[in-house]
């Protein structure tokens, strides 16, 4: 019998079970088959009826409402059939019975409360996917001359969206690429970094000048953010193989050529942005097939038993092979692997590799000289 209830709730849908539907119907027709073997080798009085009211209960803890229902109903069907065979059938027998069906009536009133629940956190998380999506727009994987790719790596497994930031876009002053991190978490974090976003895909195309573009960032942050606020970000530019970055209080980018590792560092600090940054920039020279690291702190702060993450040492071993999506993909599996799944921090990354300037096009300067070269 129990067999066929299983069949018939298995068919019953035009969908197969969920995992948790699955595991709760598993463990509810187990306690009801020992509770009956344990009847039955009791012999004909009814003494252990009042457990089935368990079996409904345990399947609510997981199981969809319409599962529960089904295992309540055949529970209390069981009970029913001990009662009648029962020779000395009392009072507490006919009780314990009423009690089963009670039972299912609340784990049912239960599970259909958890489950519309459930629907309503899965519908939140794919809107918070759906705005991930706005705000970190899929890079690549090629934008201007640059093989470009990008990942989030989220801290936790039931959120995709936080406060990190990245872009890259091909302009009239080369391709031009940001990372950044807005202080905090939440919703805030997601709304300033979705501003910083909006400015920078506007003010990338109209200013020749990084220096310019950090400036205008730098307003539109101040105008939504506290006193405390902040957001680090370096912007880089790539026009006719000449490399310019500029920086933010942020982590430096890392350059992988011919096997080496070199952390960008600034000429000069500059605070982040909402803190009216004045940024000297870095100018380096490409060479065809180097790649270049974006990232954010969480990257550089991610550790196990206190040891960070050794990214310097193992940046060219997985970065350097494939595509640059493959580097990536790389970087990410061992970093989850040396935290053990524990990450403390979201991480934003970005990794882009110069193949070299097309035959026929003349090198051009970098837009912070293009002013100088004009007049």
């Amino acid at each position: 019998m129990l067999s066929l209830v299983r069949t018939r709730l298995l068919q019953s849908g035009h969908r197969p079970l969920s995992p948790g539907s699955r595991a709760g119907l598993g463990a509810a027709l187990t306690l009801l088959v020992i509770v009956s073997a344990v009847e039955l080798a009791d012999g004909r009085r009814a003494h252990y009826i009042a457990i089935l009211m368990t079996v409904p209960l345990l399947a609510a803890a997981l199981a969809s409402w319409r599962v529960v229902l089904g295992v309540g109903a055949v529970a209390t069907l069981t009970g029913v059939g001990f009662a009648l065979v029962d020779p000395k059938m009392l009072l507490v027998t006919s009780v314990n019975v009423v009690g089963v069906a009670l039972a299912t009536g609340l784990a049912v009133a239960v599970a259909s409360v958890r489950q519309r629940q459930a629907e309503q956190i899965g519908e939140l998380t794919k809107l918070a996917s759906v705005a991930q999506q706005a705000v970190l727009r899929p890079l690549g994987p090629q934008v201007g001359t640059l093989s470009v790719a990008g990942r989030y790596i989220s801290s936790t497994a039931t959120a995709e969206i936080g406060g990190d930031l990245y872009e890259a876009i091909d302009t009239p002053y080369g391709v031009r690429m940001i990372i950044g991190d807005v202080r905090g978490k939440g919703l805030d974090a997601v709304r300033l970094a979705s501003i910083v976003l909006g400015s920078y895909r506007h003010v990338a195309y109209e200013r020749a000048d990084l220096r310019a573009v950090v400036a205008d960032l730098d307003r539109a942050v101040a105008r939504n953010v506290g006193d405390e606020d902040f957001v680090t970000a370096a912007l880089v530019e790539e026009r006719g193989g000449t490399l310019t970055i500029v920086n933010c209080g942020h982590p430096p980018p890392l350059l992988l050529r011919r096997g080496a590792v070199i952390p960008l560092e600034p000429p000069a600090p500059a605070p982040p942005l909402g803190f009216m940054p004045v940024v000297r920039p870095r100018v380096e020279r490409l060479e065809p097939g180097d790649r270049l690291l974006l990232f954010t702190d969480g990257l550089g702060e991610a550790r196990r038993d206190g040891e960070f993450f050794p990214t310097a040492d193992r940046a060219w071993r997985l970065l350097g092979h494939g595509t640059v999506a493959d580097g990536l993909a790389s970087l990410e599996t061992a970093l989850v692997e040396w935290v053990h799944g524990r990450l403390d921090d979201d991480i934003a990354l970005v990794l882009m590799e110069y193949a070299g300037t097309p035959t026929g096009v003349a090198s051009a300067v970098p837009s912070w000289e293009v002013g100088a070269a004009e007049s």
